[in-house]
């Protein structure tokens, strides 16, 4: 156990998801507010986008339009502020309740799903990861069914994809073909009890996953986990490396909850601790 101590950036909140480093800033989603937010490293928050309902994933087209998952609804949404731009309606191909999302260098976005309905208490699951081109063409990414595809990172050579399968307890692995669609499932490791939620890659090819369940970050290298800081009585539910080295480990942290129950307000915060490696890869 890493004996750093995480610090509080950011508090108040309701829900934290989908972290992600970009120009300087911490982009987030502030899920049952239906918001994304920003800080920098000076602590300054600002408002990027309003939503119509809750949210979490986020990424962004080659031409710097936000995308935004619509965790309830099951939309992705282009955002300008407080203004939909453009929807893709997604109900059709996500079974359960929406959760993280990447989007890798040409625009593609890799979307998850529970597989089960949280708020209608339905039984678990399995689904698959759906896949979203630029142009806004869902199809599965890959017919492998997922025990809830959740965070996810590509390799910074864009042929592979992590993905973590909270329930399934691991992180799992997958070449990506031209066409964004993926093949040659592997296992990069088995988190025995955590349950990884958002992850995030460092430039040694290691994964920090968040596990909420146990209160901790994971540092996850060779199949191994490596390093585990802990987030006290909080879960930890995303992460990202982020600041000017890449260098500070930002963590989506709440409530501790069941992922088979539903909780319409979870308090929450940003926290950040510093790490020896940086940040690499996609997001």
């Amino acid at each position: 156990m890493t004996a750093k101590i995480p610090r509080t950036i950011v508090g108040g909140l309701s829900f934290t998801e989908g972290p992600r480093w970009r120009n300087g800033r911490l982009w987030f989603s502030d899920a049952h507010k239906g918001r994304v937010l920003s800080v920098n490293e000076a602590g300054d928050v600002r408002v990027e986008a309003v939503l119509p309902s809750s949210c979490s994933g986020l990424g962004w087209r080659s031409d710097g339009t936000l995308l935004v998952l619509l965790t309830q609804s099951r939309r992705l949404v282009a955002v300008d502020g407080d203004k939909i731009v453009d929807s893709l309606d997604l109900s059709n191909w996500l079974p359960g309740t929406g959760t993280e999302m990447i989007t890798d260098a040409d625009g593609r976005a890799y979307i998850g799903n529970a597989g089960f309905d949280f708020r209608a208490k339905e039984a678990p699951r399995a689904t698959k990861l759906v896949m979203a081109t630029a142009n806004g063409e869902p199809s599965f990414a890959s017919d492998e069914p997922l025990e809830f595809p959740n965070g996810t990172v590509i390799t910074p050579d864009g042929r592979t994809l992590i993905i973590a399968e909270t329930l399934g307890r691991r992180l799992t692995s997958f070449g990506i073909a031209p066409d964004g669609s993926l093949s040659h499932r592997r296992q990069f490791a088995d988190l025995g009890e955590a349950m990884p939620d958002g992850i995030c890659l460092d430039a040694e090819g290691a994964v920090w996953a968040a596990s909420p369940n146990t209160r901790q970050v994971l540092r996850v290298r060779g199949g191994e986990i490596v390093d585990r800081i802990s987030t006290g009585t909080r879960g930890a539910f995303a992460c990202m490396l982020g600041g000017r080295d890449r260098k500070t480990l930002y963590i989506a942290t709440g409530s501790v909850f069941d992922f088979t129950d539903a909780h319409p307000k979870l308090p929450a915060a940003i926290e950040a601790v510093g790490v020896d490696v940086p940040g690499d890869g996609f997001p």
